[in-house]
Order: C-alpha cells, then sequence, then structure tokens
C-alpha cells in the first residue's frame, strides 16, 4: 500500500511546486505590465533574457536580442498611460521552461481607446531566477482584410 501512496504524494509535490511557480511568474508579467502601462518597459527588459525573441503584429520580422529589444521599445514613448486587464492567465511548467499564456485588454486614458490582445510569454529557469526567452503579441479576434 505504501507504494502506490508514494506517487501520489510525489505527483502533489512537483503540483504544488509548478502552481508556486506560476504564481511566480503572473506577479513578474503583471508588474511589468502594470509599469508598462505607465509608459515605463523597462520592465519586460528587466526579466527578459540576454537571448529573447519577440514578435507582434507590427513587425516585419523577429527581434533577436535584449539590445535588439531595448531599442524597439524605445520607440514606445507615449504621454499616454492606461491600465490593463489580464485575463484568462495559465502557466505551464516543463522542467526548467514554463509557457505563460493570457489575454490583456488595455484602455488608454487620454483617447478611451481600448486594445485587446493574446500574449504568449515563454520563460527559462536561470541563475538570476525565471527570464522571458520569447514574447508573441497578437491582436484578439483582428478584422482580416478583404
Amino acid at each position: 500500500m505504501l507504494v502506490c501512496i508514494i506517487p501520489l504524494v510525489l505527483a502533489s509535490a512537483v503540483r504544488a511546486k509548478d502552481g508556486d511557480v506560476g504564481s511566480a511568474i503572473i506577479a513578474m508579467e503583471r508588474a511589468a505590465l502594470d509599469r508598462s502601462d505607465k509608459g515605463d518597459v523597462s520592465g519586460f527588459l528587466e526579466i527578459s533574457d540576454p537571448d529573447v525573441t519577440y514578435f507582434d503584429p507590427f513587425l516585419d520580422q523577429p527581434i533577436r536580442g535584449r539590445e535588439a529589444l531595448r531599442k524597439y521599445y524605445a520607440g514606445f514613448a507615449s504621454d499616454e498611460q492606461g491600465s490593463g486587464q489580464m485575463l484568462n492567465a495559465k502557466v505551464q511548467v516543463a522542467g526548467d521552461v514554463a509557457v505563460l499564456t493570457f489575454n490583456y485588454i488595455t484602455n488608454l486614458e487620454k483617447s478611451g481607446r481600448v486594445n485587446r490582445w493574446n500574449a504568449t510569454e515563454v520563460y527559462r529557469r536561470t541563475k538570476d531566477g525565471w527570464r522571458i526567452i520569447h514574447t508573441h503579441w497578437s491582436f484578439l479576434k483582428p478584422t482580416l482584410a478583404k
């Protein structure tokens, strides 16, 4: 009977550990989003790996590397701030890699514009903690050109 219980206990411990990782990653992402909504994108740079890759709908090709991402983010300087809501967040952990998926709704204060996004962040456990190694943003239900 003890032989049957040990795998269940180990599986439960792994799920709890993965849950802790998920909570930590969501908190890191939320903090970076909060800063970004106020015009400070450096929160994402701080949690990105030097070899990060990045895609969004405005790019013709991927950005490769944190320094290239820093230059791209410099073009986002704006006096329009907003607030955002992270929905449907899920973290899937596989060893030293974790994938965060979520929807993000931003409400811009001056223009009143609302942006709706799908986001995927791939994190890797490093000696410095969890770091983003890949980012992909896309529009939620975009209207396609005919």
